[in-house]
């Protein structure tokens, strides 16, 4: 069984750039989501994962993003044993996304 991968922030604006069929997965409170959130992420909870999973392309690469890159490490290793091929935690998480766009 594959593992997932780290993902730097300069690595998820490169894919992102590039690669059309990225999924980001924002797994941090609804609040937090919607009061910003990374272009084209779904807030992915307990409610809605049934089918993300459900719904999602499992060849197509996915990032996990958490507030810090600490708990989308846990998330991301559970969509890996879901079935998804090229699973990304984001280090950092979301805070070092959003200082990169300062």
């Amino acid at each position: 069984m594959s593992n997932f991968q780290h993902f730097s922030v300069n690595q998820l604006i490169q894919l992102s750039a590039t690669d059309p069929d990225l999924q980001i997965a924002d797994i941090r409170d609804a609040a937090s989501f919607e009061s910003a959130h990374i272009n084209g992420s779904v807030n992915l909870n307990n409610d809605n994962l049934a089918s993300f999973i459900a719904d999602a392309d499992m060849d197509k690469p996915v990032v996990v993003v958490c507030y810090h890159g600490i708990s989308s490490q846990g998330a991301a290793q559970y969509l890996v044993e879901q079935g998804f091929d090229n699973v990304y935690s984001l280090d950092g998480g979301y805070q070092a996304w959003r200082e990169s766009e300062a």
